[in-house]
């Protein structure tokens, strides 16, 4: 802990992200709405996802620009129990897990990804701003070329063979 904190707000803080997770895993007994998330998200709020999938503001921005199409995507997705860790400091709270959760891609609409039923798992980190009770901020990082690596899509390698024009120049 860092001098001059607040382990009340921390605890607040640890237990309004503790609940919002366990609402996220009310999706299989209904819709989005089963999870609850004007609950928990401040209506303000900003989620800073990863290049790729980019900023949504509001919850609805937030289901329309990742939740739903992650969902559609990866519909049977589950945490991996006991391999993560959740932390919190004043109003902040962090958590991350290497990796933290497994799902089968039997859907589409998740970053172009096509269905191909193959198990995958996601590395992840996760930093959430609280205020006034609600989550205002979260940022989301995503290890994305993991993710691609694992379905047989080698992004770096790719995007040397559309730059190969740039590398050869340098070769002399």
């Amino acid at each position: 802990m860092v001098a001059g904190t607040d382990i009340a707000q921390a605890q607040a803080s640890l237990n309004l992200v503790g609940d919002m997770l366990t609402g996220l895993s009310k999706h299989a007994t209904g819709s989005v709405e089963a999870m609850e998330l004007e609950k928990y998200w401040h209506e303000k709020c900003s989620w800073y996802g990863p290049s790729g999938i980019g900023t949504a503001r509001g919850i609805q921005g937030f289901r329309n620009w990742h939740q739903i199409p992650f969902l559609n995507a990866l519909p049977n997705r589950r945490t991996k129990e006991g391999m993560g860790y959740l932390f919190a400091d004043k109003n902040y709270v962090g958590f991350t897990a290497w990796p933290g959760m497994e799902m089968t891609v039997s859907g589409s609409g998740w970053l172009g990804i096509a269905p191909s039923n193959k198990e995958i798992t996601m590395r992840s980190l996760d930093f959430w701003r609280c205020e006034d009770g609600k989550i205002r901020e979260n940022w989301v990082l995503v290890d994305l070329l993991h993710v691609y690596d694992q379905l047989g899509v080698d992004v770096l390698g790719r995007m040397r063979e559309m730059n190969k024009a740039r590398y050869r120049q340098f070769d002399r």
